[in-house]
Protein backbone atom coordinates (compact mmCIF):
# COMPACT_ATOMS: atom_id res chain seq x y z
CA UNK A 1 0.00 0.00 0.00
CA UNK A 2 1.49 3.57 -1.40
CA UNK A 3 1.35 6.19 1.86
CA UNK A 4 1.90 9.67 1.22
CA UNK A 5 4.09 12.08 3.51
CA UNK A 6 2.38 14.28 5.45
CA UNK A 7 2.78 17.72 3.55
CA UNK A 8 4.46 16.32 0.82
CA UNK A 9 2.09 18.55 -1.75
CA UNK A 10 3.25 21.49 0.19
CA UNK A 11 6.81 21.10 -1.06
CA UNK A 12 5.40 21.40 -4.45
CA UNK A 13 3.30 24.15 -3.59
CA UNK A 14 5.30 26.73 -2.11
CA UNK A 15 7.75 26.68 -5.01
CA UNK A 16 4.34 27.18 -7.26
CA UNK A 17 3.37 30.34 -5.27
CA UNK A 18 6.68 31.83 -4.65
CA UNK A 19 7.29 31.79 -8.60
CA UNK A 20 3.40 32.87 -9.92
CA UNK A 21 4.01 35.58 -7.20
CA UNK A 22 7.44 36.45 -8.55
CA UNK A 23 5.96 36.11 -12.44
CA UNK A 24 2.61 38.63 -10.93
CA UNK A 25 5.13 41.44 -10.07
CA UNK A 26 7.27 40.71 -13.62
CA UNK A 27 4.09 40.48 -15.55
CA UNK A 28 3.03 44.13 -14.48
CA UNK A 29 6.67 45.70 -14.65
CA UNK A 30 7.53 44.28 -18.40
CA UNK A 31 5.54 47.40 -19.62
CA UNK A 32 8.03 49.73 -18.48
CA UNK A 33 10.92 50.94 -20.73
CA UNK A 34 14.55 50.25 -18.98
CA UNK A 35 17.59 51.74 -19.74
CA UNK A 36 20.19 49.32 -21.82
CA UNK A 37 23.29 50.09 -21.48
CA UNK A 38 25.28 48.37 -24.30
CA UNK A 39 28.40 48.63 -21.70
CA UNK A 40 27.54 47.20 -19.17
CA UNK A 41 25.73 43.40 -20.50
CA UNK A 42 28.67 41.59 -20.19
CA UNK A 43 28.90 41.96 -16.53
CA UNK A 44 26.67 38.72 -15.59
CA UNK A 45 27.50 36.94 -18.06
CA UNK A 46 31.48 37.18 -17.15
CA UNK A 47 30.47 36.96 -13.07
CA UNK A 48 28.37 33.63 -14.04
CA UNK A 49 31.76 32.73 -15.86
CA UNK A 50 33.80 32.96 -12.97
CA UNK A 51 31.47 31.26 -10.62
CA UNK A 52 31.46 28.09 -13.13
CA UNK A 53 35.01 28.24 -13.34
CA UNK A 54 35.62 28.33 -9.48
CA UNK A 55 33.07 24.98 -9.30
CA UNK A 56 34.61 23.52 -12.30
CA UNK A 57 37.99 23.99 -11.16
CA UNK A 58 36.65 22.62 -7.40
CA UNK A 59 34.57 19.90 -8.98
CA UNK A 60 35.79 19.04 -12.79
CA UNK A 61 32.86 17.30 -14.74
CA UNK A 62 34.00 13.42 -15.55
CA UNK A 63 34.50 11.74 -18.45
CA UNK A 64 31.48 12.35 -21.09
CA UNK A 65 30.29 15.11 -18.49
CA UNK A 66 32.72 17.32 -20.27
CA UNK A 67 30.82 16.90 -23.53
CA UNK A 68 27.60 16.88 -21.87
CA UNK A 69 28.07 20.51 -20.17
CA UNK A 70 29.09 21.71 -23.76
CA UNK A 71 26.36 20.22 -24.99
CA UNK A 72 24.90 22.28 -22.95
CA UNK A 73 26.65 25.45 -23.18
CA UNK A 74 25.94 25.06 -26.79
CA UNK A 75 22.34 24.54 -26.08
CA UNK A 76 21.97 27.44 -23.83
CA UNK A 77 23.85 29.95 -26.55
CA UNK A 78 21.16 28.96 -28.91
CA UNK A 79 18.09 29.56 -26.52
CA UNK A 80 19.84 32.53 -25.33
CA UNK A 81 20.11 34.04 -28.87
CA UNK A 82 16.54 33.46 -28.95
CA UNK A 83 15.50 34.70 -25.67
CA UNK A 84 17.48 37.75 -26.43
CA UNK A 85 15.86 38.57 -30.01
CA UNK A 86 12.49 37.79 -27.92
CA UNK A 87 13.57 41.90 -25.87
CA UNK A 88 12.20 44.83 -27.25
CA UNK A 89 14.83 47.42 -27.74
CA UNK A 90 14.09 51.14 -28.03
CA UNK A 91 15.88 53.74 -29.72
CA UNK A 92 14.94 57.73 -28.34
CA UNK A 93 15.09 59.72 -31.37
CA UNK A 94 16.11 62.62 -29.79
CA UNK A 95 18.38 61.10 -27.30
CA UNK A 96 19.82 58.41 -29.17
CA UNK A 97 19.40 56.35 -26.24
CA UNK A 98 18.34 52.84 -25.53
CA UNK A 99 15.79 51.65 -23.52
CA UNK A 100 14.54 47.60 -22.77
CA UNK A 101 11.15 46.43 -22.47
CA UNK A 102 10.71 42.42 -21.52
CA UNK A 103 8.44 40.86 -24.00
CA UNK A 104 5.41 38.11 -22.36
CA UNK A 105 7.00 35.29 -24.78
CA UNK A 106 10.70 36.21 -23.08
CA UNK A 107 8.59 35.42 -19.45
CA UNK A 108 7.17 32.56 -20.79
CA UNK A 109 10.47 31.64 -22.06
CA UNK A 110 11.96 31.54 -18.56
CA UNK A 111 8.60 30.00 -17.15
CA UNK A 112 9.45 27.20 -18.71
CA UNK A 113 13.09 26.82 -18.40
CA UNK A 114 12.00 26.89 -14.83
CA UNK A 115 9.81 23.62 -15.02
CA UNK A 116 12.34 21.83 -17.11
CA UNK A 117 15.03 22.58 -14.27
CA UNK A 118 12.18 21.32 -11.67
CA UNK A 119 11.58 17.83 -13.62
CA UNK A 120 15.29 17.42 -13.66
CA UNK A 121 15.28 17.91 -10.52
CA UNK A 122 12.68 15.27 -9.76
CA UNK A 123 14.49 13.06 -11.93
CA UNK A 124 17.77 13.25 -9.78
CA UNK A 125 15.11 12.80 -6.64
CA UNK A 126 13.54 9.59 -8.37
CA UNK A 127 16.33 8.34 -9.72
CA UNK A 128 19.07 7.49 -7.23
CA UNK A 129 19.51 4.23 -8.52
CA UNK A 130 19.21 4.93 -11.83
CA UNK A 131 22.39 6.48 -11.92
CA UNK A 132 21.67 10.28 -12.19
CA UNK A 133 24.65 11.73 -10.59
CA UNK A 134 23.33 15.19 -9.18
CA UNK A 135 26.65 16.58 -9.41
CA UNK A 136 26.56 15.97 -13.38
CA UNK A 137 22.97 17.54 -14.00
CA UNK A 138 24.32 21.00 -11.88
CA UNK A 139 27.39 21.34 -13.93
CA UNK A 140 25.30 20.53 -17.05
CA UNK A 141 22.75 22.99 -15.66
CA UNK A 142 25.36 25.52 -15.04
CA UNK A 143 27.01 25.23 -18.29
CA UNK A 144 23.24 25.83 -19.98
CA UNK A 145 22.63 28.86 -18.06
CA UNK A 146 26.06 30.22 -18.83
CA UNK A 147 24.77 29.83 -22.72
CA UNK A 148 21.67 31.30 -22.20
CA UNK A 149 22.83 34.35 -20.36
CA UNK A 150 25.75 35.05 -22.91
CA UNK A 151 24.37 34.57 -25.80
CA UNK A 152 21.04 36.87 -24.77
CA UNK A 153 23.44 39.55 -23.82
CA UNK A 154 25.73 39.26 -27.10
CA UNK A 155 22.26 39.16 -29.14
CA UNK A 156 20.87 42.50 -27.69
CA UNK A 157 24.09 43.78 -27.86
CA UNK A 158 24.48 43.69 -31.56
CA UNK A 159 20.91 44.43 -32.32
CA UNK A 160 21.45 47.68 -30.10
CA UNK A 161 24.79 49.07 -31.55
CA UNK A 162 23.67 48.07 -35.20
CA UNK A 163 20.32 50.54 -34.05
CA UNK A 164 22.70 53.75 -32.58
CA UNK A 165 24.76 52.97 -36.00
CA UNK A 166 21.85 53.31 -38.46
CA UNK A 167 20.47 56.50 -35.49
CA UNK A 168 23.41 58.19 -36.23
CA UNK A 169 23.69 57.73 -40.04
CA UNK A 170 20.11 59.29 -40.34
CA UNK A 171 21.21 62.05 -37.51
CA UNK A 172 20.95 65.63 -39.11
CA UNK A 173 24.69 67.03 -39.40
CA UNK A 174 24.31 69.82 -36.68
CA UNK A 175 27.14 72.10 -38.52
CA UNK A 176 24.90 72.23 -41.65
CA UNK A 177 22.45 74.99 -41.55
CA UNK A 178 19.67 74.92 -44.00
CA UNK A 179 18.24 77.90 -46.54
CA UNK A 180 21.38 79.53 -45.43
Amino acid sequence: MHTQQPGGWISYAIPFVVIAIVMALRWRRMSRVRPLKLERLWILPAVYAVVIGFTFAAHPPQGLGWLFCLGALGLGAALGWQRGKMMRITLDPETHTLGQTSSPAALLFIVVLIVVRSGAREAVTLGGPAGLDPMAITDVLMALALGLFTAQRVEMYLRGKRMLAGASRHAPNPTHVSGL
